[in-house]
């Protein structure tokens, strides 16, 4: 059954910007918003992740969790999608928190 997918994308290739716009919308820079199959935007994913590059992206979509969605990122990115029993948070890469005063964890 189709259902809403939401990607996001920063600095990806033409070429994939053109894959999205196949099957999506593009209401702003880099935001993609369309209704899918699970086949599809699984398809899509996987062309996605394997051509970011220097860039960046990320996906949600419906899931049938406490969320209500599923959360997939690629490329390097500043904030990293961390599971805390079954619950999708979203942390800064520890790295960038060395050399504070008061680190919060």
């Amino acid at each position: 059954m189709p259902s809403m997918t939401v990607p996001s994308t920063t600095a990806i290739p033409d070429h994939v910007r053109g894959a999205l716009t196949r099957w999506m919308t593009e209401p702003a820079p880099g935001l993609y918003v369309g209704t899918l199959s699970a086949r599809v935007r699984d398809e899509l994913w996987r062309v996605v992740s394997a051509s970011v590059g220097s860039g960046a992206a990320v996906l949600l979509h419906p899931d049938a969790n406490e969320q209500g969605y599923t959360l997939h990122t690629a490329g390097e990115r500043r904030r990293t999608p961390v599971d805390f029993d079954g619950l999708t948070l979203v942390a800064f890469r520890p790295e960038e928190l060395l050399g504070t005063a008061d680190p919060p964890f």
